[in-house]
């Protein structure tokens, strides 16, 4: 079967990587003056994988999207909108997508799987691949836990089956809503963590427990089922992104914190806005999203003092029951 990933970065290379070693005939795309494509067309091989010859590199949209019976998406979450304008002038009617990304609209809160059906493609051809895990461990051999989701029991089912392998068992999604909120959610959460590890680091393990309490009522409040924080998209993937080193949203709330400039993609930050707007909307009160909101937007004082000041307000805020 015929694959193409759209997307040559860190998480798009090793996808090519992983689906060209279980057997797929695979096409890995990347713009031409996108540095992740010129990478691996010079060198053959990035920081993190060698580009299996078998793979076909190409930085031509239309003959990576025609050839593909599957067609993988690992961009930023942000530019999918505007990325998929120019994937759907090419015939994709019969194409099966699997979002690879995490993270929700900046402005519109919209989930991924909605921009994709906003750009014409139907549900029942629309999966989600997340949870846990890095690339630096995953060539080395070390396996996780991932799952995929989808509208269609059949599609998911189909994929999660033929994907599996050794190094990566998949589960069945349950809850797309949940699955989606709770994948991008958990970057916000990382970068919070990253900032309790130069203020407070014994903080992380409530953290862990006030922010999936949190996400668990937003993705509740909209139609999902609370549940799904506790699962492989949220709470499983923590590990992998709250204590990680790994993690650009982790490095990114760390280096922010020390008044340090990341330069890499953090999707937590414009998913923190993203998240806000949705608490709005359903009503929900997002302490936690809001404060990581407010000091990446800030540019008020020193960056440590404004992020211990952003932890003494949620420390003031008045009592409730655990689980309100």
């Amino acid at each position: 079967m015929k694959v193409s990933v759209l997307g040559c970065g860190r998480w798009g290379s090793f996808i090519a990587w992983y689906l060209c070693n279980r057997g797929y005939d695979v096409c890995s795309w990347g713009p031409e003056d996108g540095p992740s494509y010129q990478i691996l067309k010079e060198t053959g091989a990035n920081a993190y994988i060698k580009l299996d010859p078998r793979i076909t590199l190409t930085c031509d949209l239309e003959e990576a999207v025609k050839r593909a019976e599957i067609i993988v998406i690992s961009i930023s979450a942000q530019g999918l909108r505007g990325f998929m304008q120019k994937v759907i002038k090419y015939p994709v009617k019969d194409k099966i997508f699997v979002l690879c990304m995490k993270g929700i609209e900046e402005g519109t809160g919209k989930r991924l799987s909605e921009i994709m059906r906003e750009s014409g493609i139907s549900s029942d051809k629309i999966a989600v691949w997340v949870g846990p895990g890095h690339i630096q461990s995953f060539v080395q051999g070390i396996p996780n836990c991932m799952v995929i989701d989808s509208e269609s029991e059949d599609l998911k089912r189909v994929l999660a089956d033929d994907f599996r392998s050794d190094l990566i068992r998949f589960y069945y999604g349950e809850d797309l809503i949940g699955t989606e909120i709770g994948a991008a959610a958990k970057n916000v959460m990382g970068i919070a963590a990253g900032v309790l590890d130069v203020i407070c680091t014994p903080l992380k393990g409530p953290l862990m427990s006030r922010g999936a309490r949190e996400v668990a009522r937003l993705i509740k409040a909209m139609g999902g089922n609370e549940l799904s924080a506790y699962g492989l998209a949220h709470l499983g993937d923590y590990e992998t992104t709250l204590f990680s080193p790994y993690s650009n949203n982790r490095m990114y709330g760390e280096m922010l914190a020390k008044g340090q400039r990341f330069d890499k993609l953090a999707e937590g930050v414009a998913t923190s806005g993203a998240m806000l707007l949705l608490g709005k909307k359903y009503g929900v009160e997002l302490p936690i999203t809001e404060v990581v909101h407010n000091v990446c937007y800030s540019t008020d004082g020193n960056d440590e003092l404004r992020c211990r000041e952003a932890i003494s307000a949620l420390f003031s805020r008045t009592p409730k029951t655990e689980m309100y």
